[in-house]
């Protein structure tokens, strides 16, 4: 790292997984020699998942960065929609370092035009969105392409976090933070992927989000269209 601090910025957006965000920003933000940015379209307070976070910067605010987070959420698929989230973040992550993602933030990467050709990881469920956006699903939990570093669903967002802080810190500064913060996961249960579920909890998850997915999936063929319409202006 060079004397100048590094900047990292947190795109967020009302709606979003929390811990797509705090999972990752726990870690992050304890990069040495670093400044984080916590921004969102509108600035000031954002609601997500029965918390709120205050104070936010306001994404076309912001300057730079050398590394760009979006995390994902439920209402990922309408915020790719969004210029006043899609236009900041192309802005941004064209200057960036790094530009990166925790679960379903991966489509908005998509539809801001960031994953052509690229490997993206997604969570499970919805990683066959990708391809709208001209993007390789990959099933890793945590993927590289070039300078895009994306993670898997949710909780992927702490191993792409130890990841991020090699590349960015080296390995031992990165295991320094691991050791402080105690990450030696250990589940109770093998449930976490759908290879792993037993059959009766996939078919339970499977049934809520088949109900999910037309909508998910008309938000996204949306967002790729807003894409191509872009790319032709």
């Amino acid at each position: 790292m060079t004397d100048q601090p590094f900047h990292i910025v947190f795109a967020i957006y009302p709606g979003m997984t929390h811990l797509d965000f705090t999972g990752p920003h726990q870690f992050l933000s304890r990069t040495p020699n670093s400044i984080v940015t916590v921004a969102s379209p509108a600035g000031g307070d954002v609601a997500a998942d029965g918390l709120t976070f205050a104070g936010t910067t306001r994404l076309a605010d912001v300057e730079r960065c050398d590394l760009i987070c979006v995390p994902g959420g439920v209402v990922a698929t309408k915020v790719a929609q969004d210029p006043a989230f899609i236009e900041p973040l192309r802005r941004l992550a064209g200057g960036a370092r790094y530009v990166t993602s925790v679960c379903t933030g991966s489509l908005i990467l998509g539809a801001a035009g960031l994953l052509q050709g690229k490997r993206a990881a997604c969570h499970w469920a919805w990683r066959e969105l990708l391809p709208l956006f001209g993007a390789i699903p990959d099933e890793g939990r945590v993927v590289r392409d070039g300078n895009l570093i994306t993670g898997g669903g949710v909780t992927a967002g702490i191993d792409f976090a130890l990841v991020v802080l090699e590349e960015i810190a080296g390995r031992e500064v990165a295991q320094t933070i691991q050791l402080g913060l105690e990450y030696a996961p250990a589940p109770p249960f093998e449930a976490g992927r759908p290879e792993l579920a037993p059959t009766a909890v996939l078919e339970r998850y499977n049934a809520i989000f088949s109900k999910m997915m037309p909508g998910r999936l008309a938000e996204a063929k949306a967002a790729a269209l807003g894409l191509a319409a872009f790319a032709q202006a």
